[in-house]
């Protein structure tokens, strides 16, 4: 299968609580009309991009009580879902993210709690 740009993100899998964010790209000039040099903006302790995928959420242990040892246990596993969903704008720690290349893309993995603040186009 070849990776495009419509499918290339469909083969991650983002473990966890991790979140998938696509750094905006941040304007070259200041309010007042000064040019920055290349990096200036990933030197800033907060960071804002797009969220692109999230991760399942926090894992629910399971109970480890069996009071019925003859019935067949479900394992499946169930997860506390996360607030960040696709779409968001989201603005969060660069100390907590990692960055990573995919697809000559720069991406960021973040946990849900580096995140700050969220903003969705729909109303909550």
């Amino acid at each position: 299968m070849e990776l495009t740009t419509d499918n290339k993100l469909k083969k991650l899998i983002i473990v966890g609580d991790r979140i998938l964010i696509k750094p905006k790209k941040a304007s070259e000039k200041t309010k007042s009309g000064l040019y920055l040099p290349p990096g200036v903006h990933e030197q800033e302790k907060v960071q804002y991009g797009y969220v692109m995928k999230t991760g399942p959420g926090y894992p629910i242990p399971l109970p480890a009580e069996e009071d019925e040892p003859w019935k067949e246990r479900e394992e499946s596993i169930k997860y506390i879902p996360l607030q960040a969903k696709e779409g968001d704008m989201a603005i969060f720690l660069q100390k907590g993210a990692f960055e990573v290349m995919y697809g000559d893309e720069k991406y960021y993995i973040v946990p849900q709690a580096s995140i700050l603040m969220l903003e969705r186009e729909e109303d909550l």
